[in-house]
């Protein structure tokens, strides 16, 4: 090979990709920029048009929201809804999508995609469907009725991704623990769980926040005793004309996922992380 040539390629890998870091560029303002107002928006005390930034900042609105009790209780209520359905939904979900990644048994392809049927139908319309039978077992406006078709929605995260994370499995490593003597608990314990524990962890995550943020559910089912922060999010853009009420309950939405997202990039890293997404 040439040195003309070898220069030719070392300039070749130099050269910057512009098309990506435009891109790149792109999303990021598409993402960013709408976060960043709506967080000035939040601590504008004053904020008139033409003018391109606040005339007044500070922590009004602030205050004006914390201290009240509706919005302390809709976090709560936000919170443990998503806890319950979460680990409900690890409990049932987990074992069905070892099950369907693992065993053959009758009629497994029909039963597998007949639970994510309903992410294929128009899910106001599915919900709709839903309330109308939840009214007879008279769980309209409760709790659990909320646990119950915010779990609907969890199907997707906590059967589908498992099922790929079991699939996914070094069966090799599986078959040399057996050889040496480990019993077939041992080696979930030691080497099958281990393995997809990474996505596993995604579809849990993504399983929360999805709960937490879900609205038509919590509204339909839920109102009017139970009220989260997405609803009551909608209930304050509808009912008050300062648009910073809105804007303070949107940064305090945003606080739990981001929480969550922190503590995994602590907890199993990011690499291992990005792993469970596929990456």
């Amino acid at each position: 090979m040439s040195a003309d040539t070898v220069a030719v390629r070392r300039r070749a890998r130099r050269r910057p990709d512009w098309a990506g870091l435009g891109l790149g560029l792109a999303l990021t303002l598409v993402i960013l920029v709408p976060m960043l107002v709506v967080i000035t928006w939040s601590f504008s005390n004053v904020w008139r048009y033409p003018s391109i930034l606040p005339q007044q900042m500070g922590l009004k609105f602030w205050q004006a929201t914390l201290a009240r009790a509706d919005v302390w209780s809709a976090l709560v209520t936000s919170l443990s809804l998503a806890s319950v359905v979460t680990l409900l939904s690890t409990v049932i979900c987990l074992p069905a999508a070892y099950a369907f990644a693992r065993l053959k048994f009758w009629g497994r392809d029909v039963l597998f995609f007949s639970f994510l049927a309903g992410q294929a139908f128009p899910k106001f319309g599915l919900l709709v469907a839903i309330a109308a039978i939840f009214l007879q077992l008279n769980l309209i406006s409760t709790f659990w009725g909320v646990v119950l078709i915010q779990l609907v929605g969890t199907l997707l995260f906590m059967i589908w991704i498992p099922v790929a994370a079991f699939q996914a499995v070094d069966r090799r490593m599986e078959e040399a623990a057996r050889d040496a003597g480990a019993g077939p608990l041992r080696v979930f314990w030691s080497i099958t769980l281990p393995q997809a524990a990474p996505t596993i962890f995604s579809a849990v995550l993504l399983s929360f926040v999805g709960t937490f943020y879900e609205t038509e559910g919590a509204w339909l089912i839920g109102a009017p005793q139970i009220r989260t922060m997405p609803v009551l999010m909608i209930t304050f853009i509808n009912n008050q004309p300062v648009i910073q009420y809105g804007a303070v309950l949107s940064v305090l939405l945003w606080v739990p996922s981001l929480v969550a997202l922190v503590f995994t990039r602590r907890v199993i890293g990011s690499s291992t992380f990005a792993r469970g997404f596929g990456g």
